[in-house]
């Protein structure tokens, strides 16, 4: 999956990104699935009024967080196979899930993620355990709001602070001397640290754009991890503890993921 050179920049700058993760087919059942979840009413704007509580009637950041309630697709989605063994090579075995979720900007009015670290929320001991892996939904650009990223920042714990943007987020101010702006085409993915400082900008083009976010921690974190999902309802993927979903969704998941590409797409 990665080159021994993309890994090695994934230990010393903490990010890594592949243009080219998911297929034009598993692209097209993300967006059609994503699609469902909006007209079904899942995904609610936080942006706010600059209050931290006032729903903004001008800016729109819609978010659905946790995914996997609401969608056998997105339950399935870490579990495919690629995605496992990606996460396995930057973090190591045992690989567990910590968290799903998805932000899409509508265009024009679509509005930024500030300045933060997950491991604000997350408070694992080694940030370089945990890894974001971030998913273009739609083509990701500069224009729209693309992620950007702080090579090396996970070096640093930067104070936080309730975000007003936000009606729940914090958010931090650090020095953005070396930001990268990372553009990639529908189905591109960024692997981000999780205590790599990161944000998202706002939409400035005509058209919505949606980022998915997996959140994956190694299981020697997993005990005193916070946030996420529940201690004890958080996925194994790879180890001793791997039942493929069983254990935690009463169901089995793991090989499903092809299934359900070819299910939302029929």
């Amino acid at each position: 999956m990665f080159t021994k050179a993309q890994i090695e920049q994934f230990r010393e700058e903490g990010w890594v990104a592949k243009p080219d993760f998911w297929t034009d087919r598993e692209v097209k059942a993300m967006q059609t699935e994503l699609d469902r979840l909006k007209e079904v009413g899942l995904l609610r704007n936080v942006a706010t009024a600059g209050d931290g509580e006032t729903v903004s009637q001008e800016k729109v950041n819609l978010q659905l967080c946790p995914m996997y309630p609401h969608s056998d697709f997105y339950r399935a989605m870490p579990f495919a196979d690629k995605a496992i063994s990606a996460v396995s090579q930057l973090i190591g075995d045992p690989v567990v899930l910590h968290l799903d979720q998805v932000f899409l900007k509508p265009g024009k009015q679509g509005s930024g993620t500030n300045w933060h670290q997950d491991n604000a929320y997350f408070q694992i001991e080694d940030p370089l355990k945990g890894t974001a892996m971030w998913t273009a939904v739609h083509e990701a650009t500069v224009a729209n709001g693309t992620i950007h990223v702080i090579p090396g920042s996970y070096r640093e714990t930067y104070e936080h602070t309730r975000d007003p943007e936000s009606d729940h987020h914090i958010r931090c101010y650090p020095p953005e001397d070396n930001v990268i702006p990372v553009e990639l085409p529908a189905g591109g993915v960024a692997f981000f640290a999780y205590g790599v400082a990161h944000c998202t900008l706002g939409n400035t083009t005509d058209t919505e754009r949606a980022g998915i976010a997996l959140h994956f921690i190694n299981g020697t974190m997993d005990e005193t991890a916070k946030s996420g999902y529940e201690l004890g309802k958080r996925p194994y993927l790879t180890g001793d503890k791997a039942s493929g979903g069983v254990n935690e969704h009463g169901v089995n998941v793991a090989g499903t993921w092809e299934a359900e590409v070819e299910r939302v797409l029929a």
